[in-house]
């Protein structure tokens, strides 16, 4: 199978986010957080969108987890707004974060 690069974030991959179940399976728990308003909206939004993720979508979610339960929860309240450093990959998942 053809190479697959996740938009930057990362090595290159040898099959898609939404090819490998483990992968899929991985977000998921990654997605859990310790606070609960977050796990919740968080599983909402997979329940929702995982199944049309791209790779590009993950790579952007994957940097939104990166930030403390504190700050995430800012975002998607919209209190704070993106940083500059983020993509427009990531502005337009916390678009859809914000939604559920």
């Amino acid at each position: 199978m053809e190479s697959v690069t996740t938009a930057g974030f990362g090595p290159p991959q040898s099959d898609p986010h939404q090819a490998d179940p483990k992968r899929r399976g991985r977000l998921r728990w990654r997605s859990r957080r310790g606070l609960l308003e977050n796990d919740l909206v968080l599983t909402r939004f997979l329940d929702r969108y995982e199944n049309g993720l791209s790779d590009e979508d993950v790579g952007a979610l994957t940097q939104l987890l990166e930030l403390s339960d504190n700050e995430l929860m800012d975002l998607i309240l919209a209190r704070t707004e993106l940083p500059s450093g983020f993509g427009p990959a990531v502005g337009r998942l916390l678009g859809l974060l914000r939604s559920v």
